[in-house]
C-alpha cells in the first residue's frame, strides 16, 4: 500500500466493501512497544447497525487496520 500522512485521514469517510457506509475516521489505535498500527476509530453514522465490529465505551467503531482494503475518496474496509 502507498504511504499516506496520517494527517490526511482524520474525517475520511469509512465504507464496507459491501457498500455501507459505516462513519468517519476519528482516529488509529497503536501498540506502543512494537508501533504496530491496531484499530481505526470510527465516528459510527446514526443509521449504522450492527457491523460485526467491537466498539469502544462511546460506541465508536473499532476495525482491526488489516481491513483496510483502499484509501481513495473514501476509506474501504472489508466487512
Amino acid at each position: 500500500m502507498t504511504e499516506i500522512l496520517a494527517e490526511n485521514l482524520s474525517g475520511k469517510d469509512v465504507m464496507g466493501t459491501d457498500g455501507a457506509e459505516l462513519g468517519s475516521l476519528y482516529n488509529i489505535t497503536m501498540d506502543l512497544k512494537s508501533g504496530a498500527l491496531h484499530d481505526l476509530v470510527i465516528d459510527a453514522n446514526e443509521s449504522v447497525g450492527e457491523t460485526g465490529f467491537d466498539r469502544d465505551e462511546t460506541g465508536r467503531i473499532l476495525v482491526p487496520v488489516n481491513r483496510v482494503q483502499a484509501v481513495k475518496d473514501h476509506m474501504i474496509i472489508k466487512r
